[in-house]
């Protein structure tokens, strides 16, 4: 299998800085900044400059700045500290960069704040997403769920970050935008055929560090009696760093955060890709392609809103499109060219049916109500007070309409939420939505770490519903791989691109919901 060491990827990438100049980001001294970038010594007094000058902003505070420059204020997905054109330059598109996200939601938005967190004005990022109000973005059908309790040892690594990040999201992110975050757990219940494998997760998760319990039928009956026990042999209560959070607030307060350090967001949408054959680099061990001939990515090609066409050339870059990966995917050959690009990114589009309703019942579920998830894929928590849920369903073969309505929450949901909570079988439907999420067809699990073939490219998607929890963990992982070139903290290899060459599926057995 096609492998290429770090090294080459560091020199490539500094190769590529020396010779190429970023619109609208690079110093103001034109030919002179260009002969620093090549001559070696001046480049990294340059670059300890920079470092001091930093160093100096960190630890003596502004003397100009006022309250409203540290408490953000909304105006749709546009936060103060969040950088915006500037009217003065006539065009700031970015011909150039070090690094080209393409999607720009919950995980685009996460490798971008980790990648400007880490290295500041080291690296280019530029982020480009074709939905700039997120109305067609998974994040707007996120329950906003916390929850380790996965079957898999990366995922649930993954969520206990989140949960510790999140608990210190004010030293992160400063005066945030709140979080909203609810404390009350998860319930994830199970029939009979599925009690021995939640058994063994919750072993697992207690043993990694969350904290959870098992609880038999009767207990479950004894600890909320608003829950119907009918057909639930064990359910698993989250006791700790688990509830559920504002999924838009996370969002906002990465993507506020990334622009602030430096990170370029662009309103478009990546149509093609310009490729370049590179002699540098040789194919060894594909031999389905033409081996020893190497034609990389170079530049994206981009539709602007007002449908001109422009190019960037990047360094690297990481498809991270959500529903649109696989569609991406495709422009650079991964599932249509030769060799090992025959194998696809195997991402689709799966709805989310989500439901806000009412209910004045004496014996509705009160505020300490876990979110809690049914064994036939119903979902339910409280939304705040006055009798207030959100409940859903996912789409499957059987149930798969076109947007969520009264007569699909009264045909397919209505009658599985009054078995299992019969204090909301007349609850009152307030309103309803419908989104789709990145599924992964393959195994229902996230792909993320280089592509085999290409040495510059980077995938994260595919997390099938569990994408605004580990959006965290994983834009932290991508930027270790482009920063360090190798996972640092949690090591998410076997989630690679790779096991689909190999046809190694990494099941995820619990769904978990985010």
């Amino acid at each position: 299998m096609l492998r290429y060491r770090h090294a080459v990827r560091l020199l490539q990438r500094r190769n590529y800085s020396a010779g190429a100049a970023s619109n609208g980001s690079g110093s103001p001294g034109g030919d002179q900044s260009g002969e620093d970038d090549r001559h070696p010594i001046r480049r990294t007094l340059r670059l300890l400059g920079n470092d001091m000058r930093k160093v100096k902003d960190f630890f003596v505070p502004k003397e100009t700045e006022t309250e409203e420059d540290r408490i953000p204020t909304q105006s749709k997905f546009q936060f103060t500290g969040e950088k915006t054109r500037d009217p003065t330059v006539p065009d700031d598109f970015q011909t150039h960069c070090d690094v080209l996200v393409i999607g720009g939601g919950g995980v685009g938005s996460s490798i971008a704040y980790w990648l400007k967190e880490k290295a500041r004005d080291g690296l280019n990022v530029v982020v480009v997403e074709k939905d700039d109000t997120y109305a067609q973005s998974a994040t707007r059908v996120s329950v906003g769920g916390l929850c380790q309790q996965f079957s898999l040892p990366e995922n649930i690594q993954m969520s206990l970050f989140a949960a510790e990040f999140l608990r210190g999201a004010k030293q992160h992110f400063g005066q945030d935008v709140p979080l909203q975050f609810t404390p009350y757990g998860h319930l994830m219940l199970a029939g009979e055929e599925h009690a021995e494998s939640l058994m063994r997760s919750s072993q697992l998760q207690n043993e990694l560090g969350a904290r959870n319990e098992l609880l038999t039928e009767d207990r479950l009956a004894a600890r909320f009696p608003w829950l119907n026990t009918k057909g639930i042999a064990l359910g698993c209560h989250g006791l700790e760093k688990e509830g559920w959070f504002n999924p838009l607030a996370l969002l906002s307060n990465l993507r506020r955060s990334a622009s602030g350090y430096g990170a370029h967001f662009l309103s478009g949408q990546v149509v093609d890709f310009e490729f370049k054959s590179q002699t540098d680099i040789s194919v060894v061990g594909d031999a389905g392609s033409n081996e020893g001939n190497y034609t990389g990515l170079d530049k994206a090609v981009i539709q602007l809103p007002d449908g001109t066409r422009r190019t960037c050339k990047f360094a690297l870059c990481v498809i991270v499109a959500g529903v649109s990966s696989g569609q991406v995917a495709r422009l650079a050959k991964i599932g249509v060219g030769p060799g090992m690009l025959q194998v696809p990114l195997p991402i689709d589009a799966r709805k989310r049916y989500m439901y806000a309703i009412n209910s004045q019942a004496q014996s509705a579920p009160g505020m300490s109500m876990p979110m809690t998830i049914d064994p036939t894929g119903i979902f339910i928590r409280r939304d705040g007070l006055d009798g207030n849920y959100i409940c859903g369903h996912d789409s499957t073969e059987e149930n798969n309409v076109p947007a969520a309505d009264a007569q699909f929450f009264d045909q397919h949901i209505r009658p599985k939420l009054a078995e299992r909570v019969p204090a909301l079988g007349e609850a009152q439907v307030l309103d309803s939505w419908t989104g789709s999420y990145d599924q992964n067809v393959y195994d229902e699990n996230g792909i993320l770490g280089a592509h085999p073939y290409y040495h510059n490219l980077y995938i994260a998607t595919g997390f099938s519903g569990h994408g605004v929890q580990q959006s965290l963990a994983v834009g932290r992982a991508i930027s270790e791989l482009v920063m360090d070139g190798q996972f640092r903290t949690i090591d998410l290899s076997r989630l690679s691109f790779d096991r689909l060459i190999v046809d190694q599926p990494m099941y995820e057995f619990n769904n978990v919901l985010s």
